[in-house]
């Protein structure tokens, strides 16, 4: 998790924020710039006062997230939540106030500086004062329905979403997955009234700052029109359903072989059955699936436990994977100032995520690291993060961040798929690597992962555009939904869903008001800068074979990518490291093309589609 989604994230201070901004503008004030035409010179001297500001604001949240997050009591969340409150509080005023320049011709950097201001925004507060209240409200009351959530199937016993996606997980009774999944969500249906109203309101406020509604605000932060960029979502996806197709038809009569005829032969496959709460990811359904001949010849959780590795030999062995592309080592106080276990004396939160304190170079990863293969890949990730965040900390500060909301994910996801079975013969972990024929159940587990989330990945914003936009009323809020998930997932829920429910609603993101689109690019991104650092690495292997590591064309084709930071649009980016300026799934197809064969025979004489 890279720095700008940790000081974006925090939805519930992010609506406090906007009312307490928003209260900070005097009257008297917004009269006064009115009552004078703006200059370039005053743009120039608002983004660089916006830069000082918000960059100490970030510092000081930044710290109090973090002893938070490594050290959680009452008062330390509330010391977080304060600072979290204070910088986004400033960031929307900026963001606010930036309207002013509006049509004033400024230098391109200021001009982009001031457009990064405005689009940071998720949600844009009506200047009505009591309209604004009412948002932050619904708001705060959306987020703490789905936090405070819980079914229970008996009065004596209720689940929590933990307890639920544990159930989901592992279960293989089909009653018990359908009973949970459906009581799960329930929980969107009392969400639904306040979700209009919210939809209502921030419209409203998206249309003060010039946009025609909230879902076209969004689209407007990827350097291209909105239609422009609904057209490209679509371009792409046409590119890699193919190979979703093959392996949702795979899938389903696997499936139909554990679950009989409650897995249509010739349909959608029933959305409690794919081993998570809105089947958008399917590697735990994996053993149900499996090849017979998954046995990948290799198992480097055992490897890496024999050889007695400790958590600080886990991180190195990621540093050393930089290093070996001509990064710099990582500065003494990351060693320092990590969490790499998880401490005896204190409650912690464990979830991986990489840190970039004081924006320059006091790195951290947070992690409690098992030895276990997972750990390892994901300590490479979350390095990734952090040498993208080094590797900007020149740029200005406004443009200290990812091309786009889609590279950060996608970075850190690109040097996992490095760690492949040749990088571990070069560490020594392995002694050769296993024959290419041992793949197909490591991609065929990938797939699950990365392949079936694609379609979820894109319909999830989809459906709130077209919510924001009008487009679905809220008479049609449940059955929308339903329609989006069965024309790209190919989806459907085993028991009738009426359209007074709102299971939309039972997506955390939705009531959180989490832009998803990011999680998507992600995912094509990754295997679009996948393949080219590989040409350049001069791999001539199968893509899904191929590492980085030890070349330092490949690193410098990395590094003069992540230094760029977000100074230019994304394409100049993405050409960067890829000499193309059009994001391309075909990557995915290349690195899944043994897989796609091997399933493609599995399927022969079997219906494909829904």
């Amino acid at each position: 998790m890279g720095s700008c989604a940790r000081r974006l994230a925090i939805v519930g201070a992010l609506l406090s924020g906007i009312v307490s901004a928003m209260r900070a503008e005097t009257p008297s004030g917004a009269d006064q710039r009115a009552s004078k035409p703006p200059t370039a010179a005053e743009a120039k001297a608002f983004a660089d006062d916006a830069e000082k500001t918000l960059l100490q604001l970030w510092i000081n949240q930044g710290r109090a997230d973090w002893v938070k997050s490594t050290y959680i009591t009452d008062d330390t969340e509330i010391l977080a939540a304060q600072a979290a409150d204070r910088s986004i509080s400033a960031g929307v005023q900026y963001a606010k106030d930036s309207v002013r320049f509006d049509g004033v011709t400024l230098p391109d950097d200021v001009a982009r500086k001031l457009k990064l201001l405005k689009l940071s925004l998720t949600v844009a507060a009506p200047s009505d004062p009591a309209e604004r209240a009412e948002l932050t409200r619904i708001g705060t009351a959306m987020e703490g329905a789905y936090g405070k959530g819980k079914y229970c199937p008996t009065k004596d016993r209720c689940l929590d979403l933990e307890d639920i996606t544990k159930i989901m997980a592992t279960s293989r009774d089909a009653r018990e997955l359908l009973d949970v999944w459906a009581g799960w969500h329930a929980l969107g249906g009392p969400i639904k009234k306040d979700y209009v109203r919210f939809v209502e309101l921030c419209n409203k406020g998206a249309r003060e700052l010039g946009f025609k509604d909230t879902g076209a605000m969004w689209r407007s932060k990827y350097d291209m029109s909105p239609e422009a960029f609904s057209a490209e979502l679509d371009r792409l996806w046409q590119q890699v359903r193919p190979l979703y197709v093959s392996l949702h038809a795979y899938v389903r009569w696997k499936l139909r072989e554990r679950y009989g005829d409650a897995v249509p032969a010739n349909g959608p496959i029933p959305a409690h059955l794919l081993g998570n709460m809105w089947a958008q990811t399917w590697d735990h359904v994996y053993p149900l699936v499996a090849p017979k001949d998954a046995d990948p010849g290799y198992d480097l959780t055992q490897i890496l436990k024999s050889r007695k590795t400790d958590p600080l030999q886990m991180v190195r062995y990621g540093e050393g994977f930089f290093s070996s592309l001509g990064f710099d080592p990582l500065p003494k106080t990351f060693w320092e100032r990590s969490m790499f276990t998880k401490p005896k004396d204190r409650e912690v939160v464990c979830h991986a995520s990489a840190w970039d304190i004081d924006y320059v170079d006091d790195l951290r990863i947070k992690m409690c690291i098992d030895i276990t293969a997972e750990d390892f890949t994901t300590i490479h990730h979350e390095l990734g993060h952090n040498y993208y965040q080094r590797a900007y900390d020149r740029q200005p500060v406004l443009f200290r961040d990812s091309a786009n909301d889609g590279f950060h994910e996608a970075v850190g996801d690109t040097i996992a798929l490095s760690v492949t079975p040749e990088y571990l013969v070069k560490l020594g972990l392995l002694d050769e690597a296993p024959d290419t024929s041992k793949d197909i159940g490591l991609l065929l587990n990938k797939a699950l992962e990365k392949v079936a989330f694609l379609p979820f990945g894109l319909l999830i914003d989809q459906y709130r555009w077209k919510v924001f936009s009008g487009e679905i009323t809220p008479a049609q809020y449940n059955k929308a939904w339903w329609e989006l998930r069965l024309k790209y997932q190919g989806i459907a829920p085993a028991v009738s869903r009426p359209d007074d429910l709102f299971d939309a609603g039972a997506k955390y993101h939705v009531p959180a008001n989490v832009p998803y689109t990011r999680y998507f690019l992600a995912d094509i991104l990754q295997f679009q800068f996948h393949r080219a650092l590989s040409k350049a690495a001069g791999c001539t292997s199968p893509l899904n074979r191929c590492s980085i590591y030890g070349n330092k064309e490949a690193g410098k084709k990395l590094s003069d990518m992540l230094a760029m930071g977000c100074s230019k649009p994304w394409p100049d980016a993405l050409e960067a490291i890829t000499g193309q300026r059009q994001m391309d799934a075909t990557a995915i197809r290349d690195y899944f093309a043994p897989l796609q064969k091997w399933l493609d025979e599995q399927n022969r004489g079997k219906p494909v589609g829904w």
